[in-house]
């Protein structure tokens, strides 16, 4: 089995230093500050022309995150400076326990996010609404049908009996699968709740269950 460092699965390094790792074309314009390994670089490129001929735009969002940014994301939301369903979690009074619930309907603990990886792009939007209808739809069907050829699928799909736990669903977090499910496997092998710390919340962690639930509550394609 192909195995990750810890500090690397944890999100404690440099992509932009890292010999494992390059620069990807975003979508719009190349030499963006978005980063995967180089396998899954290779696979993106290739996904992202093979859609323009079918008038498909697929543009990177969101690509590879370390420690300390996804614990920028985390402590916005933690602190109340961005608002979380349209709250500031501040101006309430949920328990700690609650705050991180709340949270993690959509965004990882620091040090337990896929994006730490360099196997993830979130595509386009990060609003469910914009794959509704119209153009955001169009690339959803697209992606549906074809980013499997390519090696992506859908780790964080509708809730139901294959998939009743975790995070709600996202349409545009993609997942390049014959490297994250190597990254999974030295995941559950190789961290605990002790490396799970370093930001605002992280007590909570371990009662939370995050890496049963969370890490772990992905689709079935993407195991």
């Amino acid at each position: 089995m192909m195995r990750i460092k810890t500090n690397n699965l944890l999100g404690h390094f440099d992509p932009a230093t890292h010999d494992d790792f390059t620069r990807i074309h975003d979508g719009l314009k190349a030499g963006s500050d978005h980063f995967l390994r180089l396998e899954a670089a290779e696979a993106w490129e290739k996904m992202r022309l093979a859609a323009l001929p079918d008038g498909i735009l697929l543009e990177v969002v969101s690509s590879t995150r370390t420690f300390d940014r996804q614990k920028t994301i985390w402590e916005n939301k933690w602190n109340g400076n961005t608002f979380v369903d349209g709250i500031n979690l501040n101006d309430t009074s949920l328990t700690g326990i609650e705050k991180a619930q709340k949270i993690m309907r959509f965004s990882a603990m620091p040090g337990t996010s896929r994006h730490h990886w360099g196997t993830e792009v979130d595509l386009n939007s990060l609003e469910d609404e914009y794959f509704l209808d119209g153009k955001g739809k169009q690339i959803y069907l697209w992606l549906k049908v074809n980013a499997i050829r390519f090696g992506f699928d859908q780790p964080y799909t509708a809730k139901n009996q294959q998939r009743s736990i975790g995070y709600e669903e996202e349409k545009w977090h993609w997942s390049f699968t014959p490297l994250s499910r190597h990254c999974l496997k030295s995941y559950l092998i190789q961290v605990d709740y002790s490396d799970i710390t370093g930001f605002e919340g992280s007590e909570y962690a371990e009662e939370l269950k995050v890496i049963p639930r969370f890490v772990n509550g992905i689709s079935g394609a993407c195991r």
